[in-house]
């Protein structure tokens, strides 16, 4: 008996039961019960996997996640409230912050929406300005995910590179709206400004340095041994309950589906556009990679198409009771004048009725519904929020993944907690 057990011994007569013997039988060949090897972990918020204000509550067997239960509620932006006691017009600038990353498509949904109450009919030039700008959202919005999925994993420099270009992109958005993130540049009836001068030059320049960094990127991450051990057959899930649970955007297409609402309803003269939709069989964190990848390139290609054909034109609706008139007009004509002020203290009245408007946004089918009840401010608003609808699914795809698997997993997700609690 060593020293210390020994003088435990001297003190206890009864410490000699206690001290582990081998030759005892229960502990030949005993193993722990199954509940003894269970545990609750608390991942999140401040888990930098999470990216913001989401807990997931997990049981463990082991590395082993039994179940996992995401709980939402911890940002209370209340924005879909918000929207009844703001006049239409106002309503745009909160629309920017309930995907913070991708604000330009929900300008756009909630811009259609309220233009088909009105029977507005938007230029061609603004159609093609609002889908060029969303596309370079979108690239924008992937590179985020791209830099922070690999950050998780633990590829450094890919965020870098990510960030790198991105700053390009918000370059472009600034010279636009005067905004990096939050812009509200795309308004009921058409932009908020004239497009500026010189920005077909700047986009080309950023397009074609982006054409060539999207490949680059994928050719680090594509082949390297680390990544495919970690993201290559992680964090499946059965197609029926994708279905079931209201799974959009890349994450069913890496399973497989083909669905997108720029193919399926096309809206701002999408369908005037060449592009594809990317999709992939392996339904898994790698083949969610793929897909993302491959749509960075085809919004590459789309911004290029919309750049070349760009028509002429106004940039906004010739409607003077909803439009804001030109500073110009405003300032020199008083019939202009009286309708700058009438929009801006009275607003305008859309009529009686109700719509729901879809837009593919990075991250699935984004889609707003809007009550009217005939007067200048929303009866009620409503928004089908991809993130919302793909988080439903995180309890079953990390159920029997090991916890090292989970952030891979929850990383593929792509979510914007500002799109799941609005």
């Amino acid at each position: 008996m060593r020293e210390d057990e020994a003088r435990v011994a001297s003190l206890d007569p009864e410490h000699e039961l206690a001290v582990e013997d081998p030759s005892r039988s229960e502990y030949i060949g005993a193993a722990p019960s199954s509940t003894a090897r269970r545990m609750t972990l608390n991942m999140g918020p401040q888990h930098p996997s999470t990216h913001g204000v989401l807990r997931v509550v997990l049981e463990l067997d082991g590395e082993t996640i039994i179940s996992a239960r995401p709980e939402i509620g911890f940002l209370h932006t209340g924005i879909e409230k918000e929207f009844e006691v703001k006049k239409y017009a106002q309503g745009t600038t909160l629309t920017d912050r309930v995907d913070y990353l991708s604000n330009l498509n929900n300008n756009l949904c909630y811009a259609l929406a309220v233009e088909r109450l009105l029977t507005l009919e938007v230029p061609p030039k603004a159609q093609y300005m609002r889908v060029m700008l969303c596309e370079l959202q979108r690239v924008s919005s992937h590179l985020v995910w791209l830099g922070t999925h690999a950050l998780d994993i633990g590829a450094m420099s890919v965020y870098f590179y990510c960030m790198r270009e991105r700053e390009e992109i918000l370059k472009i958005f600034e010279m636009f709206s005067g905004q990096r993130m939050m812009t509200s540049y795309i308004r009921i009836g058409g932009l908020a400004l004239e497009p500026p001068r010189g920005w077909e030059r700047r986009v080309r320049a950023v397009i074609e340095r982006l054409a060539a960094g999207i490949d680059e990127y994928y050719n680090l991450l594509a082949n390297n041994p680390i990544w495919c051990n970690r993201t290559k057959g992680v964090g499946g899930l059965p197609l029926d309950l994708m279905f079931d649970l209201g799974v959009t955007g890349p994450f069913l297409r890496a399973a497989g589906i083909k669905r997108d609402a720029r193919k399926d309803n096309p809206f701002s003269s999408y369908h005037h556009f060449d592009f594809e939709i990317p999709t992939r069989t392996g339904n898994d964190v790698y083949s969610r990679f793929e897909v993302r990848m491959e749509e960075m390139r085809q919004s590459v290609k789309i911004v290029r198409q919309a750049a070349d054909g760009m028509p002429e034109g106004a940039w906004k609706a010739d409607a003077p009771h909803v439009v804001l008139p030109d500073r110009e007009k405003m300032k020199t004509q008083m019939e202009s004048l009286i309708y700058h002020f009438k929009i801006v203290t009275e607003g305008f009245r859309v009529p009686a009725g109700t719509v729901y408007q879809t837009v593919e946004s990075p991250r699935g089918e984004l889609g707003y519904y809007i009550v009217s009840d005939g007067t200048a401010k929303p009866h009620r608003v409503y928004m089908r929020t991809p993130s919302f609808g793909n988080l439903q699914a995180l309890g079953a795809m990390l159920e029997g993944v090991l916890i090292a698997d989970s952030i891979a997993a929850m990383g593929s997700m792509d979510f914007v907690l500002g799109d799941v609690d609005r």
